[in-house]
């Protein structure tokens, strides 16, 4: 199976696809304080579960989602219809870094994607040539929790210098030009809710699909949680940023 289809299957019970409960996902888009009209961008929208909320928190917003996954972006079309969203909504299947929009835009939104740029600094920097000026960036990354062990690093398949520390990740998003008006640092109930949903929903759609690809996902799911339950556990942490370009 491709890992696109894996990863659309696995988030489907969880579609906020990062450890940040609805709740709290809700917090950070209020917090943009968005008027009618203004333009929201959102770089690796998946099934698009943030900018959906975004327009519905922020009546007469319009909205431009971008992804390599197809699989994420019929769901993410289905869901707009099915929410009445549609027309205010425009999906892109193209890779993150290649995207060219016609304006810019008020909010921009990368959580948990900023590997399509090749890591934080590169993302802020992309997201800025997006913004206006004055405008905000809903940014959501990694960052170590606690030091990591060699054995963590060979599970995550990571360097020690792929994240910092909290602070060092604030400071290292600052750094291309932005101040930190809110965030979120997900606790640990959040990551729990994330990993276990992600695992289960795997694992239950293939015991329901015995075969070869049932067999491909479920060797996924368990892959997946040994690495979590062995490896980035209580290591990896996540936090949310939300950032006015400060020029």
């Amino acid at each position: 199976m491709e890992r696109q289809l894996i990863s659309h299957i696995a988030h489907y019970d969880h579609p906020i696809a990062a450890p940040v409960s609805e709740q709290n996902l809700e917090r950070l888009l209020t917090r943009a304080k968005l008027a009618p009209k203004a333009r929201i961008l959102d770089l690796g929208c998946g099934e698009a579960p943030w900018t959906l909320r975004a327009l519905e928190l922020h009546p007469g917003t319009f909205a431009d989602g971008v992804d390599i996954s197809e699989h994420a972006l019929i769901a993410a079309q289905k869901d707009a219809e099915q929410r009445g969203l549609s027309d205010r909504l425009g999906l892109h299947h193209i890779p993150a870094a290649d995207f060219t929009g016609p304006e810019l835009y008020d909010l921009v939104l990368c959580v948990g994607s900023t590997h399509a740029f090749d890591g934080l600094t590169a993302t802020m920097q992309n997201i800025r040539r997006h913004l206006r000026p004055g405008g905000l960036a809903l940014v959501g990354e990694c960052f170590w929790e606690t030091p990591p062990t060699p054995e963590a690093l060979t599970k995550l398949g990571a360097d020690l210098d792929d994240y910092g520390d909290l602070s060092a990740t604030v400071a290292q998003a600052e750094d291309a030009g932005y101040a930190t008006v809110y965030g979120h640092t997900s606790d640990l109930a959040e990551w729990h809710e994330y990993e276990w949903s992600w695992i289960g929903t795997l694992t239950n759609w293939a015991l329901d699909h015995p075969g070869p690809d049932g067999d491909a996902a479920l060797a996924a799911a368990r892959d997946h949680r040994d690495m979590w339950l062995d490896g980035y556990r209580d290591i990896l942490g996540f936090v949310t940023l939300l950032m006015r370009r400060t020029d």
